[in-house]
């Protein structure tokens, strides 16, 4: 079906920025302010709500913490229990949304048991349906930035989630949310009348914080056809330990540089993969250590189409079609056509930098 006679796929979405959590501050009250904004959503018929990055807590891996003080962090992902759905902590925030008929993507620190007794922590984040009152897809971040032990410098901007976290090992997997397009064409149509690209239920991918920067996520969405891409952050306005920058730079310019980068990658691999995408902020000072914020919800053309004012608890919404997807993924970007898998090998033979010998 080509983008002239393509029918409208209208989905209304928001990102529920979250303004500052501090190490001090409960549970229940980060859960009172993430219901807060669910509420405002469903007064503005929003039907997807993305969260950030670790939502549910400070960003812990700001710090250098015991085992003990680490373990109140993480949620148990049990499916034997239920899995996030159940974990208590966070228990209310999907209770809510599920009353409220609204789908959700939100970030945590994943504590999986594994089959010997011991357990495995992972930066993850799910999308629960309301509709079919499950989560339906989940991620673990596979680009884990910073390092395994603190820098030594005073008052040096500590990123540990390598020392807390293992890298994921699901890949990138794109799924179909339900429930969300009046008469999104299934399986048995699909069957009956051939294929129906582009009108089936939406096809979801999920990123994490760093992994924005990095094209070879955003293009395994893109070659399962992903048409929204969520992403949530928590992003440092000042680190020049982690950047390798001068000490000398400003915080004010550091911040700029890192608004400016995170806007180029979202902007950019949503054009180039014709999705949308949803992009969404832990801002503001956590404990006197800035975050930038720069929420934004991107166009398959790589426009803006709205973005927070503030680095406070904000709900940004769009209206959106994601027939806007059909354009790029059958014309600029239409893989089958164009793509020489042939020719990239480098890509998944070589991790690191392997430069032509010296002249």
């Amino acid at each position: 079906m080509s983008d002239k006679t393509q029918a409208k796929r209208p989905l209304k979405v928001a990102a529920a920025q979250l303004g500052p959590i501090h190490i001090k501050d409960s549970r229940d009250s980060v859960l009172a302010r993430m219901i807060a904004l669910l509420n405002q959503a469903s007064e503005q018929a929003v039907q997807v709500v993305a969260f950030p990055e670790l939502a549910f807590t400070t960003f812990f891996p700001r710090h250098l913490l015991q085992d003990e003080e680490i373990d109140s962090y993480l949620e148990l992902d049990d499916e034997k229990l239920g899995g996030i759905r159940q974990s208590s902590n966070v228990k209310a925030l999907f209770d809510h949304a599920e009353s409220l008929g609204i789908d959700i993507y939100v970030g945590y620190a994943e504590k999986s048991p594994q089959p010997d007794g011991n357990f495995i922590h992972y930066n993850s984040s799910v999308y629960y349906s309301a509709a079919a009152k499950k989560v339906v897809g989940k991620y673990r971040k596979v680009h884990l930035p910073g390092v395994v032990e603190p820098f030594k410098e005073p008052g040096a901007t500590q990123q540990l989630e390598k020392r807390y976290f293992k890298p994921g090992n699901l890949g990138f997997p794109a799924f179909r949310a339900p429930g969300l397009i009046e008469n999104a064409t299934k399986f048995s149509d699909a069957v009956e009348k051939g294929s129906m690209d582009g009108t089936g239920d939406p096809i979801m991918g999920m990123l994490i914080c760093n992994d924005r920067r990095w094209a070879e996520g955003w293009r395994s969405y893109g070659l399962q056809g992903a048409e929204l891409v969520f992403c949530g952050y928590n992003t440092t306005a000042f680190a020049p330990q982690l950047w390798g920058a001068s000490t000398e730079i400003s915080p004010e310019e550091a911040e700029a540089d890192a608004v400016f980068h995170h806007k180029l990658s979202c902007q950019g691999n949503s054009y180039m993969n014709a999705c949308f995408s949803v992009n969404i902020a832990k801002a503001g000072s956590e404990d006197g250590h800035p975050l930038i914020a720069g929420t934004i919800i991107v166009h398959p053309n790589g426009r803006i189409l709205a973005e927070s004012k503030s680095k406070d608890d904000e709900l940004v919404a769009a209206e959106i079609d994601l027939a806007d997807c059909r354009r790029g993924k059958e014309k600029t970007f239409a893989f089958h056509k164009h793509r020489r898998p042939e020719q990239y090998g480098l890509i998944v033979e070589r991790a690191g930098v392997v430069e032509p010998g010296l002249l």
